[in-house]
């Protein structure tokens, strides 16, 4: 099993299970470094050990390293017959448990691999070096360097060696690695929407051609089926058997049949429903056949005689309407968000049935005679205002009071 945390993780599916009394645990722990890189240890203090656990290990050079346990026990060993590594030859050992120092020296060291990366690639673009510096691994004591790069040829590092040795003040190793192992220890994610294979689970790279692609009938177009490697997709290889089983009752050189209506091509083999599409030239319908009849057209054909018309023989079709089915229940129903809005919409492209269209001419008639009789009145209201009939107009009654009042003439006199 594998998580999307840690990479080439593994299930101990024996951990639940109470050994025997007189059982000697085995004393060889496979321990996980950056990346995808592993390596087993042996355990000769007989430390108490988990999965994840960090360990001080013995590293190929001097110093030491820091490693998480990725498994103990019993399927230790089963990992060494897959790797073929004999378990007498395991030589390096585990030391100890790292203290509160080796931890914060090795989170030190981690940390300054991005920089040193960029800073690497650098000199190498200055010696016009054509390599690409993919990954860097500090050693757990801050004293070494591994440095990964892919190149398509060899490349003569030295001059690189002594600049690097130079500016990082550190040893420093180069180690070549290809397109896969690249991807494998960086990481990402696949065009399927998962993490990749390679850098999860998949351990051994097999060779991955394009008959893979060829047998299950997909499009030799190498932007869909490279990965982000450049190489062609490892998961070609997952379905090939089951295709490879499916094809053979599947005859072969049909891609023509002579019939009385004139020759058919193949146009499109469905493997697994056992289905072979013809076409006549210029038609735009095709024909399905069964794999047994296109058999026995294809003998026909040998001994010189030709089928009656494809379309006599045309295999029925029944297109079974599936359910919809939808990924999650809601508890008002599965109506859309705008439903209401649609409906509003048609009840104003409706037009009432009974309702005449509104004659224009008439209504602006009708405008012109109200307009007209408005002029009238204003005209005979000015002529009776000439004669001396004056309208009537009121009066406040207030204000009225308030004239009939003397005026106070005398404010001011003694």
């Amino acid at each position: 099993m594998t998580s999307g945390c840690n990479k080439l993780d593994v299930y101990d599916w024996l951990s639940d299970m109470d050994l025997p009394a007189n059982y000697k645990p085995f004393n060889i722990v496979e321990v996980r470094f950056k990346g995808s890189r592993k390596d087993f240890y042996i355990n000769t203090d007989n430390l108490y050990l988990e999965m994840g656990e960090m360990v001080v290990v013995e590293p190929s050079t001097g110093g030491y390293d820091i490693g998480h346990v990725s498994l103990t026990g019993e399927l230790v060993r089963l990992q060494l017959k897959k790797n073929n590594v004999k378990a007498e030859t395991v030589a390096k050992k585990i030391y100890r448990k790292p203290t509160e120092a080796d931890v914060q020296k090795y989170n030190a060291a981690k940390d300054l691999e991005w920089e040193t990366m960029h800073r690497a690639r650098t000199l190498a673009l200055d010696l016009g070096l054509s390599m690409k510096i993919s990954d860097v691994d500090y050693q757990g004591d801050k004293t070494k360097a591994t440095f990964y790069y892919t190149a398509e040829g060899r490349v003569d590092f030295r001059e690189l060696i002594k600049r690097m040795a130079e500016a990082f003040r550190i040893r420093i190793e180069m180690r070549q690695i290809g397109m896969r192992q690249e991807a494998s220890r960086l990481g990402g994610i696949g065009s399927c929407g998962r993490e990749l294979c390679c850098s999860t689970w998949l351990t051994d790279f097999k060779t991955v051609s394009t008959a893979a692609a060829r047998y299950q009938n997909l499009s030799l177009n190498t932007l869909k089926l490279a990965g982000q490697c450049g190489k062609l997709k490892c998961c070609l290889n997952y379905e090939l058997d089951s295709y490879m089983d499916a094809l053979k009752d599947i005859p072969n050189n049909v891609d023509r049949l002579d019939t009385e209506a004139g020759t058919a091509f193949l146009q499109k083999t469905d493997i697994f429903k056992r289905i072979m599409w013809y076409s006549y030239p210029g038609a735009e319908s095709w024909i399905p056949l069964d794999v047994d009849k296109v058999r026995e057209y294809a003998e026909m054909n040998k001994e010189g005689r030709k089928s009656q018309d494809l379309k006599v023989h045309q295999e029925p079709i029944e297109e079974i309407e599936k359910p919809i089915s939808y990924d999650y229940e809601n508890v008002v129903g599965q109506d859309s968000l705008t439903r209401l809005d649609e409906k509003n919409r048609k009840r104003r492209k409706k037009k009432p049935k009974n309702k005449k269209e509104p004659n224009t001419t008439g209504s602006k008639i009708a405008a012109l005679k109200k307009v007209e009789t408005k002029e009238e009145k204003v005209v005979t209201s000015k002529e009776e205002n000439t004669n001396g009939n004056k309208p009537k107009r009121r009066f406040n009654r207030n204000k009225n009071k308030n004239r009939n009042k003397a005026p106070n003439n005398n404010k001011g006199e003694s």
